[in-house]
């Protein structure tokens, strides 16, 4: 009873955040549905003490530490008070996540409260942390549910796994830029420290997310097979998102956060399972 408890209050928090992730969730297998809903919920209450219900604590470092350290003894420890941190703790035993990813995680949730601003190199190792391993634990969470792949091909997956993680991000960024820059203080971009976002720097992201959800899309088929729908699903999600935002004039971008509308979705969600079934 307790450990369904703590996989319905998982199931809870990406539900009221992610109404995307959500619905691309319902589409994998019971046993993978739960475990990334675990995953989500985690990440997501680490994202809330960085910018959001904790934002105005008076030590947000020692929080995220704290944090940090709970997530990852949770494996060991097993039974947690937590309700998220129990659901975690099964789903990272049972999946065999690599611990060094969640390090990552969280170094690049550590950095949001210490940089404001990131050139390539920084760039590169935030995105890492903060989307490509999250695709890499996804992944991890797949295979845990499927028959076991040859050293090569779990590799090749995985840099696809990484690639989508790194589109989505990037997506976040357009989308975020006005919230990012006004709110938080924050620039992502390096191209943005020294003027404002023009046509030509938002269509070079975008020509990378592009290229990101099709390094992943690629791989769908090689996918076990109860899974694919689902990733193909947020790919399409990601990939409408970026032929909105190409479409967005950039002055528009930093006061507008540019939506799917929901029957557009449940379209593209719809295009995905039916393409599945052929």
């Amino acid at each position: 009873m307790y450990a369904d408890l703590a996989e319905r209050v998982s199931a809870t928090v990406i539900g009221r955040y992610s109404t995307s992730f959500s619905l691309a969730t319902r589409l994998l297998p019971d046993g993978v549905r739960e475990d990334v809903r675990n995953l989500y919920a985690v990440v997501r209450i680490a994202d809330e003490i960085v910018d959001g219900a904790a934002a105005g604590h008076a030590d947000l470092r020692a929080v995220l530490d704290a944090y940090e350290a709970q997530v990852l003894a949770a494996p060991e420890k097993g039974f947690h008070t937590d309700l998220v941190l129990h659901a975690w703790a099964a789903t990272s035993v049972r999946c065999r996540i690599d611990p060094s990813h969640m390090r990552d995680f969280f170094a690049s949730m550590r950095s949001d409260i210490v940089r404001d601003v990131h050139d390539e190199e920084s760039l590169a190792r935030y995105i890492h942390g903060s989307a490509e391993v999250i695709g890499l634990m996804c992944l991890d969470i797949f295979l845990a549910h499927a028959d076991p792949v040859p050293a090569a091909q779990r590799a090749w997956l995985a840099e696809g796994a990484a690639a989508l993680g790194a589109a989505f991000q990037k997506v976040n960024f357009l989308r975020d830029l006005g919230d990012d820059r006004d709110e938080l203080g924050r620039c992502y971009l390096p191209d943005l420290q020294d003027g404002p976002l023009t046509a030509e720097i938002r269509d070079r992201v975008l020509d990378e997310v592009d290229a990101g959800i099709a390094a992943g899309r690629l791989r769908v088929p090689s996918l076990p097979a109860g899974c694919r729908v689902g990733v193909a699903a947020a790919a399409a999600l990601y990939e409408e998102l970026s032929a909105r935002l190409r479409r967005t004039p950039p002055h528009q971008l930093r006061h507008t956060r540019v939506r799917v509308p929901a029957p557009v979705k449940a379209a593209l969600t719809v295009r995905e399972i039916t393409r599945g079934r052929r």
